[in-house]
């Protein structure tokens, strides 16, 4: 039977209640699917060593995460949220759960225990645990709100990994009926956290889907493949790969933004996964920057070195 092809505005009409707008993470699985592909794919990547360094972190969130429960949403925050088409759980909330501190230097510990730290990168994660609970607090809230001149680009992804542990912990027990709709274009309707990358996934209800997967929390949710993630925009969509390159993995370019943010077809791949595979194809930043192109928000495990004014 021959498919037949919608047009935008057809898409737009759908009822939208038939697509799983939310895909909350799987705890058991959602970092070590991680960790596993960011080691496969340490092999071609132009920052190998660094992608591994990635994975070991990554596979530590996956131990640590097994024996953690955060401290959740009430029932009145919940319906709070929703009244105001507010996130769930907000990033830059002020009553931040202290134990993401604990749960950093656990990770360090872990990631030093495999053996995985250079002597270099030994000392700046010591000096990483000798600072105060207040100057970590600092910290946190630099990178989550990107204020890049306040962040050590070697010491964010370590603290960006204990606060997404507290957050993928969080998002993994909602109810994704809880889930608010957000008036605010490219932003996790969980915690207000930018996207990494998006996937269209295969098989089930997400068949031909496209989800975009939050940087800090793992949650998905669903955007129409002919908008612009970053604004919302239909015009000026262009997509963009390497010749000879995963044909899995494009970078999708929006001409009223000036942005791009990448994207993988399950199809082509079925172990894509966005924040791996994002992290390990830096050419392909290269060349979009190269064109003229920003980045809509960095990958949460490789923070750029930008002055305070950016």
């Amino acid at each position: 039977m021959p498919q037949k092809i919608l047009d935008p505005s057809q898409i737009e009409s759908l009822d939208h209640s038939a697509i799983p707008r939310i895909r909350l993470p799987e705890r058991a699985t959602v970092f070590a699917t991680r960790a596993a592909r960011l080691n496969q794919l340490a092999a071609t990547s132009p920052i190998g060593g660094y992608v591994r360094l990635m994975s070991t972190l990554v596979y530590a969130q996956h131990q640590l995460l097994a024996g953690f429960a955060a401290k959740g949403p009430s029932r009145d925050a919940i319906e709070h949220a929703q009244q105001h088409s507010m996130p769930v759980i907000p990033a830059l909330s002020p009553d931040r759960d202290p134990a993401w501190r604990d749960i950093l230097y656990r990770l360090l510990d872990k990631v030093e225990a495999a053996g995985a730290v250079t002597p270099t990168l030994g000392k700046v994660l010591d000096a990483l645990r000798l600072k105060s609970p207040a100057e970590l607090d600092a910290q946190a809230d630099a990178v989550l709100a990107h204020r890049y001149g306040e962040i050590n680009p070697a010491t964010a992804p370590f603290i960006m990994a204990a606060l997404q542990l507290v957050w993928t912990e969080l998002a993994s027990r909602l109810d994704s009926r809880d889930i608010p709709y957000l008036g605010t274009p490219g932003v996790c309707p969980v915690c207000g956290a930018l996207p990494v990358a998006s996937i269209v996934r295969v098989g089930g209800q997400y068949q031909g889907y496209r989800y975009l997967q939050c940087g800090l929390c793992a949650n998905e949710w669903h955007v129409v493949r002919t908008k612009c993630s970053n604004c919302d925009s239909t015009k000026g969509i262009a997509y963009h790969g390497i010749e000879g390159g995963n044909e899995a993995l494009k970078a999708e370019s929006c001409d009223e933004c000036h942005t791009y943010r990448k994207i993988g077809y399950q199809e082509k791949d079925f172990e894509f996964e966005p924040l791996a595979d994002d992290l390990a194809s830096l050419t392909l930043d290269l060349l979009m920057n190269e064109a003229g192109y920003q980045r809509s928000g960095p990958n949460p495990l490789l923070w750029p070195e930008l002055p305070s004014d950016v």
